[in-house]
């Protein structure tokens, strides 16, 4: 985490209304930050004193926790295909990293799952970077590049053009797979990303494809349980889900074709899984889409279809009580970085979530995801002090966190990245 000055800062947030994600309702009070963490709150009519302690007037403000993005995509600049991130070499790639870890934290995102990095080390170079405090960002877990096999999602060769490159490095085989999984590992990530299944975009293999073999999934997962790492996946087709869930991938991401026995598979180890659908792209394309695509294409790629069928399997998994992550993503033309919190209108929206129930999957549940279930997402004595200082309620209008003006004060570790009238 970042470091700090031998002194310990204390900061008092006053006239506040408490959004603490736990699921409770808000409510009036203070909260009083030492150091990196959360020291105690004030409720009831009981205050602090104020003495030696830096006072912020909230005048009625929502205080909040930081928003959590699990699936991140820091060093991809809003791309409109997967060739042109791959074209971009890793010095101008390092820059938009830079760039889009400082927007996440101007955006209220202080914590971050990435979901793969457009180069091997670009992650792990940020989250150093902002863990000494050199540049400001969201705490951040660094993934690998996608991991897809020949044919998958990020393999843009053909026979006549073998060397085109995309955000992801293709490999085939088990014993490959193990060797790659160790080297990314040696250099530096969190999470290694696997592609198990297909996309809408891969003509050859669609999204309820399983591209993958499990003989590849459990080699990548050998080396990373071994390590003490984690993995994450790219798993749309309900044969990808039940790959992911046996061979323990901590967050799935989409799984948007889950079928019964996916579910079931998914309730039956909910205690340590995530379910990241993701579904931003979608729902912007299937209803908002008219910059991006004719009526033709969005009826011919089936993303109102695939909408219907992720809001459905949504709604089940959320029945089954199966933690849900928001956001997810953004980065590329459809979906801009910044526009993160849109997640939770969608999931609303489309997956009968209610304000409750979406701003959970950004904060409370974010927080378990990144194992920190007691630390992290929620404001409670002990945890972190990544806290939102925003003017409206989020329960009542979530797109107020979709406005930056709106979001008077961001506060990281203790610190401040804004502060109120900052702006």
């Amino acid at each position: 985490m970042q470091g700090r000055s031998a002194t310990m800062t204390r900061t008092l947030f006053t006239d506040v209304r408490i959004l603490d994600c736990t699921g409770a309702e808000s409510f009036p009070g203070e909260v009083l930050v030492e150091g990196v963490r959360i020291a105690a709150i004030g409720r009831d009519g009981n205050h602090f004193s104020r003495d030696e302690v830096d006072v912020i007037d909230g005048g009625g403000a929502t205080l909040m926790p930081g928003l959590i993005e699990s699936h991140a995509h820091l060093s991809i600049d809003n791309a409109a295909d997967l060739v042109q991130i791959g074209l971009i070499p890793p010095e101008e790639t390092t820059l938009i990293a830079v760039r889009n870890a400082k927007l996440y934290l101007d955006c209220g995102i202080t914590s971050c799952i990435s979901a793969a990095s457009a180069k091997p080390r670009t992650d792990v170079v940020i989250r150093n970077a902002i863990n000494k405090g050199e540049i400001p960002g969201p705490r951040l877990l660094a993934a690998s590049p996608w991991l897809t096999v020949t044919g998958g999602l990020g393999d843009m060769r053909t026979l006549h053009m073998p060397q085109m490159s995309s955000m992801a490095i293709t490999v085939d085989g088990a014993e490959n797979m193990r060797r790659l999984t160790r080297e990314l590992i040696r250099e530096g990530v969190d999470i290694i990303k696997l592609v198990i299944s297909g996309d809408t975009f891969v003509p050859h293999a669609p999204s309820h494809t399983t591209v993958m073999s499990e003989a590849e999934v459990a080699a990548a997962a050998e080396v990373v349980h071994a390590h003490g790492k984690r993995m994450s996946a790219h798993a749309r087709s309900a044969g990808s889900v039940k790959l992911a869930v046996k061979h323990g991938v901590k967050v799935i991401y989409h799984a948007n074709f889950a079928d019964e026995e996916a579910i079931d598979l998914l309730e039956a180890n909910k205690d340590w899984v995530f379910v990241s659908p993701n579904i931003g792209f979608t729902a912007t394309a299937s209803y908002a889409g008219e910059k991006w695509f004719t009526e033709e294409q969005v009826v011919e790629f089936g993303f109102r279809e695939e909408l219907a069928g992720a809001a459905k399997g949504l709604k089940e998994l959320k029945k089954r009580g199966i933690r849900i992550l928001g956001g997810g993503d953004y980065g590329f033309f459809v979906t801009p970085h910044g526009e993160n919190a849109r997640d939770l209108q969608h999931l609303i929206r489309y997956c009968d979530f209610t304000p409750m129930e979406a701003l959970l999957t950004m904060t409370k549940h974010g927080g378990a995801a990144m194992d920190l279930p007691n630390e992290l997402g929620q404001i409670q004595p002990g945890f972190f002090a990544d806290l939102l200082l925003v003017a409206g309620d989020p329960l009542v209008d979530p797109k107020v966190l979709l406005d930056r003006k709106k979001l008077l004060a961001v506060m990281k570790n203790g610190e401040f990245h804004r502060r109120p009238g900052a702006l």
